[in-house]
């Protein structure tokens, strides 16, 4: 077979459309908590939130962004099919950014959750349906690397994104980078509805399948399910505080996703439990991945909270004088120097800000930036430091990524031609390790900077990044790939929301992590923390890996069987 035939078609189609969507997505991750805790008196206004409600806020948007594609995915399964699923959640999501520019408190929150519901459709049918395209005997085999290549369009546009958030919001305001979010998620579906004309693979693969008899109808389960799950959320949300005069779990909205997610999760139990015989094993497979995984996310999302506080009070940010040309050069000079990230000292380094909500103007300062910088190495009073902004960071990821993906997609194509590639199980595995031991590396950050006393090197943080990004590639297109194979295809959606379902509570689980970073004194046990919890995943993940090889053999080879019953048919 020729290169060229080793993917379908339309995996090129769904690249591009998912580039486009994370566009967004991430360009929001980059910025909203910055976009939260932004005084309301500053030059471009922010929401005036606290460190800690912007984290609980960020960590809930996080869970719910991936609680929900559990429910666009039963409904792509039973009733309306991935593309249409794909558009509706696209155009969704497209409003929500675009409204997240309207700056105004209840506007922001129903942004939100058009995005949230949004994401619910679009998120786990445009991976399915990558999924279906490999089903066909020729490209199945290739899944694991076409999976790859899919992430890899997810990272960049999340390498791009955080660029065009700096210049837009630092130079006309927030509001503008979130438009461009919008604009890049109508883009990303003109691609894909334009697409379809060349790969007419994609409406091959988007199969709605028949309920068999023994299927819980569609009806039922959004009685039996949801509001049960909202009833008891509403009690997590109101009755602990009653009780105990305190949250169990420190926030309201923490007690109440966590009870809603309950009744969702005892609904993949109990699909498990009524599933026939050959997809039994498969799904407590699938179940038992998923509960293990909830640990990578909820270390690896600390690069929208923790990480991201880090890189704004702790990183050393200033421009070094050797790039500030070469910077001008290329026309990004305003997004590391001027306005919202020039820092004007003004006397003893306090700032004026003016509050809106109270009417009143009150000091800020010393600017957070300039806490931890010992009182004879600030700069001079009314001197201009160009410092490289925060959200900048988060690109690191995503481009390790881009670099990354072709030399890890290379080395499986070289162990799998000696007959040596790990099972995708133990790639996962392998993953989570990884991630356990990059949390180190800020452990290290912290004893350099003397505990945030004085402030640390970039490197830090980039080798932080550097490493946890192996250990996504390890860990999460093979997810995808592994969730792809092992679903019975009459719920291969379903079973994709519930791979989100877990990448939800990781989130919220994140969330809550990060708010606990000012009970540290001393801030290298928060790192320490977040190693251990991934380490005990790791144990977890080998102590099945056996009887997961098992299974994912298994299936396999029945597929095969199948594959040729057909043929020979």
């Amino acid at each position: 077979m020729s290169k060229q035939r080793k993917h379908p078609k339309g995996l090129m189609v769904l690249f591009f459309t998912e580039m486009w969507e994370r566009f967004g997505f991430y360009l929001i991750i980059g910025i909203l908590l910055l976009y939260m805790i932004e005084p309301t008196g500053a030059m471009f206004p922010g929401m005036g939130f606290s460190y800690v409600d912007a984290s609980d806020i960020l960590g809930t948007y996080l869970a719910l962004v991936y609680l929900t594609p559990f429910i666009g995915g039963l409904l792509a399964d039973r009733v309306l099919g991935y593309r249409l699923s794909i558009s509706i959640g696209g155009v969704l999501m497209g409003l929500g950014y675009m409204g997240m520019a309207i700056h105004n408190e209840a506007i922001f929150y129903i942004s939100l959750l058009l995005i949230i519901i949004g994401n619910g459709f679009f998120k786990p049918n445009i991976s399915a349906l990558v999924g279906n395209l490999y089903n066909k005997p020729e490209f199945s085999k290739y899944k694991d690397s076409g999976f790859n290549i899919f992430y890899m369009g997810i990272n960049i546009g999340a390498f791009v994104c955080n660029f065009i958030a700096a210049y837009l919001r630092i130079n006309y305001g927030w509001g503008w980078a979130f438009f461009a979010a919008g604009v890049g998620m109508f883009i990303g579906l003109i691609w894909f509805w334009a697409g379809q004309t060349y790969a007419k693979d994609i409406k091959e693969a988007d199969v709605v399948k028949k309920p068999e008899p023994e299927d819980t109808p569609l009806s039922k389960i959004l009685v039996t399910l949801f509001v049960p799950a909202i009833i008891v959320g509403a009690i997590g949300w109101f009755v602990p505080e009653m009780i105990f005069g305190s949250p169990i779990f420190g926030k309201n909205s923490t007690d109440a996703f966590i009870l809603f997610s309950i009744p969702i999760v005892l609904f993949y139990f109990n699909l498990y439990k009524n599933a026939d015989s050959k997809e039994k094993e498969p799904i407590g497979a699938l179940l038992s991945v998923m509960g293990v995984v909830v640990i990578f996310w909820a270390v690896f999302h600390q690069n929208s909270t923790a990480l991201t506080n880090w890189a704004q009070n702790y990183t050393d940010r200033t421009v070094p004088s050797l790039v500030e040309d070469g910077l001008k050069a290329m026309s990004l000079n305003q997004t590391v120097s001027t306005k919202k990230d020039t820092i004007v000292l003004t006397d003893n380094h306090f700032i004026p800000i003016l509050d809106e909500k109270n009417n009143k103007q009150y000091e800020l300062g010393p600017d957070p930036y300039f806490k931890n910088i010992p009182e004879l190495e600030r700069p001079p009073e009314d001197k201009k430091v160009n410092l490289i902004s925060s959200e900048l960071f988060q690109s690191v990821n995503p481009g390790f990524i881009i670099l990354f993906t072709p030399l890890v997609v290379g080395f499986f194509s070289f162990l799998r031609r000696r007959k040596r590639e790990p099972s995708t199980p133990a790639k996962i595995g392998i993953g989570l390790l990884i991630t356990s031991l990059s949390a180190l590396i800020m452990v290290g950050a912290i004893y350099a900077s003397s505990n945030g006393i004085i402030k640390a090197s970039p490197w830090w943080l980039i080798g932080n990044y550097a490493i946890i990004t192996v250990g996504e590639l390890f860990l999460s297109p093979m997810g995808l790939s592994l969730v792809s194979k092992l679903s019975p295809q009459r719920f291969a959606a379903l079973m994709m929301g519930g791979w989100f379902l877990s990448t939800a509570i990781g989130n919220k689980l994140s969330g809550v992590l990060a708010t606990m970073w000012n009970f540290y004194d001393n801030k290298a046990f928060f790192f320490i923390t977040n190693s251990g919890l991934a380490m005990i995943a790791v144990v977890g993940i080998f102590i099945l890996l056996p009887w997961l090889k098992r299974i994912v053999q298994e299936n396999e080879d029945r597929l095969k069987k199948e594959d040729e019953s057909r043929m020979e048919g």
